[in-house]
């Protein structure tokens, strides 16, 4: 389970390592937008944020759609449910620090 949990885990963290995008993903919370918006707004070139979208396409993060009166055009935007395995891991962590932390209290409090 741990190691299935690693394998899905390990190219959506991979992506979001990169600031360039990260802040993608901000600029995407706010709602859906083409290529070229996103490039702008980054301060990138077109083939440079084209790679960047193809990292995140590819872990999941984000889809894209052609609009039925321009294919040429690929409006991207986030998959919430590509994060739901990093929130479950995050939330495993935070119940693990939390009985630790309750541990070590109790410790110091027995202590006294």
């Amino acid at each position: 389970m741990a190691k299935q949990r690693n394998d899905e885990l390990a190219p959506l963290l991979q992506a979001l390592a990169d600031p360039t995008r990260l802040e993608v993903v901000q600029l995407l919370s706010s709602g859906p937008r083409r290529a070229g918006e996103l490039a702008d707004a980054s301060g990138l070139s077109a083939p440079a944020m084209s790679k960047h979208l193809r990292v995140l396409l590819q872990a999941g993060i984000v889809a894209d759609e052609r609009p039925p009166e321009d294919a040429r055009v690929r409006i991207f935007r986030l998959r919430p449910e590509s994060v739901v395995a990093l929130r479950a891991w995050l939330d495993q962590l935070q119940a693990h620090w939390d009985d630790q932390l309750r541990s070590f209290k109790q410790h110091v409090e027995g202590k006294r």
